[in-house]
């Protein structure tokens, strides 16, 4: 499924990139599979084998009224081809296509409580000077991990957190390390 979800998705972003129409694609494939990760009956209907290729064309039609007209191909030619249960990571991966040719790397900084905004900014700048590259940064709040940073740069994850810390401990307390 990944490698099927992959030759889509760099299919659009080129045709995207011909008709340099990219940013205008991306939003509208986001905005669908926003809606459609969301929607449990938007997904039974597009993935379900039980209705026709003619029914969930028509019901494309209805869900995405003023769409581009290259992603309405495209979701129709999904639906022709019984591709459409892939549509959620093709979306993962033409923003990730997007991002290396814009040079964009992704870094997400997760704290337990909310970060304030220049540190977050501090540490986006600084991996950015150490990278080369622009950053997307974007910064999550997640309570569990107790305490400390846990910092995902691409693809990379650096865990800082106190939980994982805890977690380490606990395990060589249990095997008496």
């Amino acid at each position: 499924m990944e490698a099927l979800a992959e030759v889509y998705a760099r299919s659009l972003y080129e045709v995207a990139q011909k008709q340099n129409n990219i940013a205008v694609i991306r939003e509208h494939l986001g905005q669908f599979a926003d809606e459609l990760a969301k929607n449990r009956e938007l997904q039974v209907f597009f993935f379900s084998p039980y209705f026709s290729t003619k029914e969930k064309t028509e019901g494309l039609h209805r869900a995405v009224e003023g769409v581009d007209p290259t992603l309405q191909n495209f979701l129709e030619l999904l639906i022709e081809k019984h591709r459409m249960p892939a549509v959620l990571r093709m979306r993962t991966i033409f923003d990730r296509i997007t991002e290396d040719h814009e040079g964009l790397l992704p870094v997400e900084i997760t704290s337990a409580i909310p970060l304030d905004p220049a540190t977050a900014e501090s540490l986006g700048d600084r991996i950015g000077t150490q990278t080369g590259r622009k950053i997307r940064l974007n910064a999550v709040v997640d309570p569990e991990i107790i305490g400390g940073l846990v910092l995902r740069v691409g693809n990379q994850i650096l865990d800082a957190s106190i939980r994982t810390r805890l977690e380490r401990l606990r395990r060589q307390v249990a095997t008496g390390a």
